[in-house]
């Protein structure tokens, strides 16, 4: 709700879609530049701690931001400043919250139905969320969105509150925190499966996903529409990720996970490229469905196929790493995005993110297989000097 409230309280005072990346930006950049040291933070203390203390932190960041609205003190600069301080706590509470899972799970054959779970309830707060906040912005305006995110944040903190985390046995830091971010790097080039998933999310993350800062601009403009059209774009993406969050729950664990991740991104890329061609809004509801679906099989499938990968000394490390490339390019790309759309317009902007994704899709699926075929080449070896 908050996410929807401030793209459109952004666009309907400024008009600009340039204002539009910029916001966005401030939001997310921290998230490029902290987010490996908040994966390293997580590797080191408690992860239940410093989630904790991160959702108290977003508490205190929604209210501030309702506060701003309600009391009648609009300014796109206090926005900015807000956005980028939600950012900067993002840096630590994601690494630290995809780290969690693993400790709450009991069966590690367990990890990748739990990774979806969290991403099907993501989901449906992604497909309800922008219904109420359509209604709230309609009849009510955006500060009204703000506070009730505020005040979600008491079930939020309350949930964390009631989970018991078992102590987790860590050994102890022999160096400082930039050592241990050296170390992850040095694990992550080791491991090119997993070096390759985390570059194909920067590529996609980058050119793909920051044609959600220019959703305003199609309701508005391009669809003539108001709140409600906006909040129909949201809430049918979010449907497509929760059918696309189910889909990949119901994969058997034999299915090469790297694949599907890399389908997926083709997927996203031609839902945008088909979603940037018409201007029939009903058909533009389709192409955000597939889009959605696309994009979480992506997103989830890609944190699925690391987690069940990677060391557990190193998780925090290489989670902050895939955070970094999953958010933290964002950031650049909306900045980009916002700068190219007030240039050549909305369509023209997210038909190039399409083709841009197809194309980085094709590189990457080409490396994934040289790679496969490689440890297949060793597997063979190995069993003819076994024999």
């Amino acid at each position: 709700m908050q996410r929807m409230a401030v793209s459109w309280l952004v666009y309907n005072v400024t008009h600009s879609a340039l204002l539009l990346g910029v916001v966005t930006f401030a939001g997310q950049i921290p998230t490029l530049l902290l987010s490996p040291y908040g994966g390293a933070m997580s590797d080191r203390h408690s992860r239940y701690r410093i989630l904790l203390i991160t959702q108290i932190a977003s508490l205190v960041q929604a209210a501030a931001l309702a506060a701003l609205l309600l009391t009648g003190n609009y300014s796109t600069a206090g926005v900015i400043g807000l956005s980028l301080l939600l950012g900067t706590i993002n840096a630590f509470d994601i690494p630290a919250r995809q780290s969690l899972m693993i400790e709450l799970v009991d069966d590690r054959e367990d990890l990748p139905n739990a990774i979806t779970l969290n991403s099907t309830m993501v989901n449906m707060a992604r497909l309800v969320g922008p219904v109420v906040a359509g209604v709230l912005l309609t009849n009510f305006g955006e500060g009204l969105c703000f506070l009730v995110n505020a005040i979600s944040f008491a079930a939020v903190i309350g949930s964390l509150l009631l989970i018991k985390v078992p102590p987790r046995v860590m050994q102890k830091p022999t160096g400082n925190v930039w050592i241990g971010l050296k170390e992850g790097y040095a694990y992550l080039s080791s491991m090119t499966e997993l070096r390759l998933i985390i570059m194909l999310m920067a590529g996609i993350s980058f050119v793909a996903l920051p044609y959600s800062t220019l959703l305003p601009v199609f309701a508005k403009d391009v669809f003539q529409g108001d709140a409600g059209t906006f909040s129909w774009l949201n809430s049918v993406s979010g449907l497509g990720a929760l059918a696309g969050a189910f889909c990949l729950a119901s994969l058997s664990p034999s299915r090469d996970r790297g694949y599907v991740v890399l389908a997926s991104a083709a997927l996203f890329g031609a839902s945008l490229i088909g979603f940037s061609l018409t201007t029939w809004f009903p058909l533009a509801l389709c192409f955000i469905l597939t889009e959605g679906a696309g994009m979480i099989v992506n997103i989830s499938g890609s944190n699925a196929f690391i987690q069940t990968k990677v060391a557990d000394e190193m998780r925090g490390r290489v989670l902050s790493y895939f955070v970094m490339a999953f958010q933290g390019m964002q950031p650049i790309g909306s900045l980009a995005v916002g700068w190219i759309a007030h240039r050549i317009g909305p369509q023209h902007t997210v038909f190039g993110q399409g083709v841009l994704a197809l194309l980085i899709v094709g590189i990457f699926t080409w490396q994934y297989r040289k790679v496969k075929a490689r440890q297949v080449s060793k597997q063979e070896v190995a069993l003819a000097l076994a024999g």
